[in-house]
């Protein structure tokens, strides 16, 4: 059974397999629950930029001249939402580019608004940008709308078979087998894959 974070780390591996030795370029980045904080709009972007100059062989002026110019900026604060679009699309124009991003519904939603708008100036400009966008099935309509209806869709659901044979294998290499019964394993077999098949 693969969660969403599985598939996309295959997309993810499957792309970068395809891109190596043309001139294509690869950029991921994985929400997180728990690290809400540290994953505010410019981070992201920002996140995405580093991993598409570090891809490259030369840094384009144009960047160059902006990291200096935010450098000698008191206390030498970071590129501004804007700034990193341009910076974005000035790379992404040039080059085939894949922009992946996974679970985005747990991003913020008001990040996750302004990303997306973000995200859609990026595909304005870049006409060989492709994004691979991985989220459970609440924020379809929004990244829809918000991509300018260019998305195809996707559905991935879990079977409760499925579900099943990987508590199997899962239960099957428990280090401390003798904590559980049979009982206890029956009634994990039997509940998880019901409470599971609504994800």
């Amino acid at each position: 059974m693969l969660t969403s974070c599985g598939v996309s780390s295959l997309v993810i591996d499957r792309l970068c397999d395809q891109a190596e030795g043309r001139d294509a370029a690869v950029a991921c980045f994985y929400f997180d629950f728990a690290a809400r904080k540290d994953q505010s709009l410019t981070n992201v972007l920002g996140a995405l930029l580093k991993q598409l100059v570090c891809g490259l062989e030369d840094t384009p002026e144009e960047i160059s001249r902006a990291y200096r110019g935010q450098r000698s900026a008191i206390g030498g604060r970071g590129p501004q939402l804007a700034e990193i679009v341009r910076m974005l699309q000035t790379i992404t124009s040039g080059k085939h580019t894949f922009i992946c991003l996974d679970a985005l519904d747990e991003c913020v939603v008001r990040d996750r608004v302004k990303l997306l708008d973000s995200l859609n100036q990026i595909l304005q400009g870049s006409p060989g940008t492709r994004m691979f966008v991985a989220g459970r099935s609440h924020i379809r309509a929004e990244v829809r709308r918000r991509l300018s209806k260019r998305v195809s869709t996707i559905r991935l659901t879990s079977r409760r078979d499925d579900i099943i044979s990987y508590l199997h294998s899962r239960l099957s290499e428990d280090p401390t087998p003798d904590a559980m019964d049979s009982s206890l394993e029956e009634d994990i077999l039997e509940k998880i894959p019901e409470d599971m098949s609504e994800m």
